[in-house]
């Protein structure tokens, strides 16, 4: 499970960090079924794997803490195999308790900042914006959602088909170069994110033009994800796609460009929620590294 599951995150056929990050985790229960000769054998195995886990995916800040979350708490500290598999165990189960309720908590507060008949727009898609709109919407309130297309992968038409799916919600999907026009509607951006660190809010690319165009008609943007994705000197990788996602025939002497993720300064978006509530901005905002 752990090879497929490096493969998966690698191919990013798994699009929520959150879900990544689970997987990640769930993947090291493979060690549980293996016979080892010594406790030593098993630490260094167990060490192996989620070095290889967190390198599938260095874009992923909940990921890399899901699995160092395992990591320590398991290596040094049983007497025996047998000891190290029980804390293994517990440990995984704790680890993707945390993630999901850091997803949950997060979605719980944001659906507070939405009120009845206000309209908001979503860029990509994130499974914590969309429970944000479910929990809201539960109680009652209705409202309108603009979604971009999330060009080259389409993502967002996976979050156009969910919140179409809510009788409470009116959903409408733009191109990503219509997000201007979009706008001028809406009372709010509500936004997933991948991570944030040292100053730097990473999210799908198209974030930072729709946080810098938002800023200039006066919509505020709220992020929204758990705090695990929120994490100190985690070095954050850019992933280059296959240009064929863009252009299917290659144009002779014409570069392709495809990256994964936008860069954007946290002090751009206007609240931070995770599960703990508002972080404030300013607590973000210590370092400024080069994108």
């Amino acid at each position: 499970m752990i090879d497929e599951t490096v493969a998966e995150i690698r191919a990013m056929q798994t699009h929520s960090s959150s879900v990544v990050a689970v997987k990640a985790a769930e993947a090291l229960s493979d060690l549980l079924d293996r016979e080892y000769a010594s406790l030593d054998a098993f630490e260094r195995d167990l060490e192996h794997n989620a070095g290889i886990l967190r390198r599938s995916d260095t874009s992923h800040a909940a990921l890399h803490n899901a699995v160092r979350d395992v990591e320590r708490a398991v290596v040094g500290e049983a007497n025996s195999v047998e000891g190290a598999k029980h804390l293994l165990e517990t440990a995984i189960a704790d680890a993707v308790e945390a993630v999901e309720t850091g997803k949950r908590r997060a979605a719980e507060h944001a659906a507070n900042l939405l009120a009845d008949g206000d309209t908001i727009l979503t860029h990509d898609y994130s499974s914590t914006v969309l429970e944000a709109v479910e929990n809201a919407t539960t109680e009652g309130t209705h409202l309108s959602a603009y979604v971009t297309e999330a060009r080259p992968r389409y993502l967002g038409r996976k979050s156009a088909r969910v919140l179409s799916a809510n009788p409470r919600v009116d959903a409408t999907m733009v191109v990503d170069g219509a997000m201007g026009h979009a706008l001028r509607n809406c009372d709010r951006v509500l936004l997933g994110m991948t991570c944030i660190t040292d100053g730097t809010y990473y999210n799908r690319i198209g974030t930072f033009p729709l946080v810098t165009t938002a800023a200039e008609l006066g919509v505020p943007v709220t992020v929204v994800g758990s705090g695990a994705k929120i994490i100190e000197s985690f070095r954050f990788e850019n992933d280059f796609r296959d240009p064929v996602e863009v252009m299917r025939e290659p144009i002779e002497d014409v570069t392709i460009e495809n990256p994964a993720y936008d860069a954007t300064p946290v002090e751009a978006v206007d609240q931070v929620i995770t599960d703990e509530g508002d972080v404030p901005i300013d607590d973000l905002t210590a370092t400024q590294p080069t994108a």
